[in-house]
């Protein structure tokens, strides 16, 4: 058993060094202006300034810039996360406390981009024999929505979607996913903008649910349309938390319109999770 758990841990650890892309460090080390298109560099000169509401997260690869690929404060050029260690730290450990005491539920994340976080669910699931769990990769696959700034005034401005480096295709996520041999069946995909999939989502419970939508409106309607699908000892996830006021605001207002009072806790410099009526 002890072998187990060993052999168990060590793909775990494997996988979370690959989907940083710590195997292969110096793939990412690309001088800032050579990352992408001339609005990554815009951003880029925006974001570290602290402008824009985003307290300096840092939206493209420096060169020699481990640390901020490591605690999540870039987009990295080839890894197929941006959330960095801690996080998927977190991930790991919410997933097996919810196997561990056997609450009920699927796994699912809001805003996935290339994949990242939701291949590492699927990974935990294999690595712990888990049969009975879907893993839901929930996303529009075409970058974020312009903000609709009349219904929800806390998105004014917000301009990540005119980023089309975070408009990764479906075809493209599937891929990653085949990369390392996890595209199977038990992962679902939903296609398309959350306000329109997530209330009609075929999801009948959730134990961990994740949120990685960066805008109000975005976080909004996950919490709105899965936070009732949660189970009793289930995770809640904020991936925007700390980075995002907008991100932030929504969290707060679902959290006080509902009546939640369960400890925030925080994981990293921006995000955060809390366990539902434990």
């Amino acid at each position: 058993m002890e072998k187990l758990e060993d052999s168990r841990h060590l793909y775990l650890d494997l996988m979370k060094r690959c989907l940083v892309n710590m195997i292969y460090p110096q793939a990412e080390e690309l001088p800032l202006p050579a990352t992408g298109t001339a609005l990554r560099g815009r951003f880029a000169r925006t974001l570290l300034k602290g402008e824009g509401g985003l307290s300096g997260h840092i939206p493209a690869t420096r060169s020699g810039d481990h640390s901020g690929r490591m605690e999540g404060r870039i987009w990295p050029v080839i890894a197929h996360t941006m959330i960095g260690l801690k996080r998927l730290d977190n991930l790991e450990f919410c997933i097996e406390q919810v196997i561990a005491k056997g609450v009920p539920g699927d796994l699912i994340e809001t805003g996935v981009w290339r994949g990242g976080a939701t291949i590492f669910m699927r990974a935990v699931l294999k690595a712990y024999g888990v049969t009975d769990r879907y893993v839901w990769v929930a996303d529009s696959f075409e970058g974020l929505p312009p903000p609709d700034e009349g219904n929800y005034p806390s998105d004014a401005g917000d301009r990540l979607h005119e980023a089309r480096e975070l408009a990764i295709s479906l075809e493209q996520v599937k891929a990653n996913f085949d990369k390392y041999g996890l595209l199977d069946d038990q992962v679902r995909f939903l296609k398309g903008w959350f306000r329109d999939t997530l209330p009609v989502a075929p999801i009948q419970r959730l134990a961990v649910l994740r949120l990685d939508g960066d805008m109000y409106q975005s976080t909004m309607d996950a919490l709105v349309n899965l936070y009732p699908k949660l189970s009793r000892g289930g995770f809640v996830i904020v991936d925007d938390y700390g980075a995002i006021p907008a991100c932030r605001q929504a969290v707060n207002d679902y959290r006080s319109a509902d009546g939640i009072t369960e400890e925030i806790r925080s994981i990293d410099w921006t995000g955060i999770f809390w366990q539902k009526g434990s």
